[in-house]
């Protein structure tokens, strides 16, 4: 296996082999992609078709029929922002019809665990990409985590892991 220094975040998606997971911890991405379907999500109109048929999803149903796994878990809090209520809504659901798993780690009446974790994606348990947002929400880059870093970053999504629900029964309890 190539070293993640010699992929970029976006080839990862593709040649791992295992198991690719994403922290998510910020309230808004509004900024980093799907910004139509944002916008009809909060007129209360029809999600559009190229939010329907995204890419994302070719990427992990292709992943998930190899029998590799996408997961990630989400940091939150209650009550949800407009951009969250639409992520879990729209984009948890309709991603989960191509195999994608998520789980809900809800700080509203618990401290964070983790709070220094930043986002990030992990491929394989031994590549993390970072990822770097701006205040608005703007996806700005990644970059790879090198050396020991790596092992704190397991601790992160084990962490989270362990004291996440599974967004259904999440959802179920606390959706709108």
């Amino acid at each position: 296996m190539a070293t993640s220094s010699s992929r970029t975040l976006g080839a990862w998606f593709t040649a791992f082999e295992r198991e690719a997971f994403r922290l998510e911890t910020l309230d808004d991405y509004s900024r980093s992609g799907g910004a139509d379907a944002y916008q009809a999500f909060l007129a209360g109109r029809e999600q559009p078709e190229s939010y329907q048929a995204a890419e994302w999803l070719r990427t992990v149903g292709d992943a998930t029929e190899a029998g590799k796994r996408v997961y990630r878990v989400h940091i939150l809090s209650r009550p949800l922002t407009d951009y969250l209520r639409f992520e879990l809504s729209w984009g948890y659901r309709r991603n989960m019809t191509a195999g994608e798993e998520f789980f809900i780690l809800d700080v509203t009446e618990k401290p964070n665990p983790i709070p220094d974790a930043p986002d990030f994606w992990m491929f394989d348990s031994t590549a993390t990409a970072v990822m770097s947002y701006d205040d608005a929400g703007k996806y700005l880059g990644s970059e790879f985590a090198e050396g020991d870093l790596i092992a704190e970053f397991r601790a992160y999504r084990d962490t989270a892991l362990a004291q996440a629900v599974p967004f259904t029964e999440w959802w179920a309890r606390h959706g709108e």
